[in-house]
């Protein structure tokens, strides 16, 4: 090897670190002082922060942490103002948390009475981490959960009629942390929100039934519910309610109010009564949010309703 050549090979290499280890780093520096943060397996993350006695438990995917600015667990937000402390469990994509490293993970937590360092525990997630929150929830016992439409299963003798997340099927959902509304067995309350204008999401809250369970409606939101939340400004203080054990289906109705002022719901109930034919309804949701609202959307879709019904009517 040429002398060049030596020099060549003791120069430090300048590509960029991929996006992930990037990450990790960040995730790492930011539990160094409290906390910690490691893999679970080849598919998972434990991302946990130690800021208080009331602790935040949540699941997510990578892909939704880093299409964040600021590349952080959706929960560290929700728990920063409070003080709170957050372990938040990250996924490497749909693998639906149904992973022996996941499960030992937990299994740790109890073995070490980790739960029973806090006063207060709630459990969070949405769609495929509503199931997780609800699944694992029984290591917590006395824990809260607040859960935006969680699936019951996906264990095809038991969810056949639910054709969403077929991929998902050539996971284990029968044996340990299965079935995510017996996991709930044990809970302070546990409440489900969906959609029950979805058959499907009925289909699956209609399992969630116990005492300690409360099932909430937020009709004509679909199944991603939590981007509605979030959009409406709602979500902090339901996930604050929760953790209180105060979350009603009164308390929630006031907050969901917010819904009347959040556009992609006014546009699907619009959607839904055109779809519908109901002219007139539509026309009434139209004029119903020119009023309160500057939506010059509404006011133009109101003046074309009134001109058809005009002309019907001639």
């Amino acid at each position: 090897m040429t002398e060049t050549a030596e020099k060549t090979d003791l120069v430090p290499s300048t590509d960029p670190l991929p996006a992930r280890d990037v990450w990790e780093q960040k995730m790492d520096r930011a539990t160094e002082e409290s906390g910690y943060f490691h893999s679970l397996g080849d598919a998972h993350w434990a991302y946990f922060a130690d800021e208080g006695t009331t602790l935040l438990v949540s699941f997510e995917t990578i892909d939704e942490v880093l299409a964040r600015p600021d590349q952080m667990p959706l929960a560290d937000s929700l728990a920063r103002g409070h003080g709170w402390s957050v372990l938040t469990i990250i996924a490497d994509g749909a693998t639906w948390f149904r992973d022996s490293a996941v499960y030992a993970f937990f299994d740790r937590q109890v073995d070490d009475a980790f739960f029973e360092d806090f006063d207060q525990v709630l459990f969070y997630g949405a769609g495929m981490s509503g199931y997780a929150a609800c699944a694992y929830a029984v290591t917590a016992p006395g824990a809260q959960v607040l859960a935006l439409n969680p699936r019951a299963t996906l264990e095809p003798a038991q969810s056949r009629w639910d054709k969403r997340d077929l991929a998902a099927r050539k996971f284990d959902f029968t044996s340990r942390y299965g079935y995510a509304p017996d996991m709930l067995e044990g809970a302070g309350q546990a409440v489900v929100i969906h959609d029950p204008t979805i058959p499907v999401e009925a289909m699956h809250a209609s399992l969630f039934r116990a005492p300690y369970i409360t099932r909430l409606s937020a009709r004509h939101m679909g199944d991603t519910l939590e981007p509605a939340l979030i959009g409406s400004g709602i979500l902090p203080a339901l996930v604050d309610q929760a953790m209180a054990g105060s979350l009603t289906e009164h308390s929630f109705a006031a907050l969901w109010r917010a819904r009347r002022n959040y556009s992609p719901y006014l546009r699907a109930i619009l959607a839904k009564a055109e779809g519908a034919g109901r002219t007139r309804q539509a026309m009434m949701i139209c004029r119903s949010v020119t009023e309160r609202l500057h939506a010059p959307s509404f006011a133009r879709r109101l003046a074309k309703l009134t001109d058809r019904m005009t002309s019907a009517e001639a």
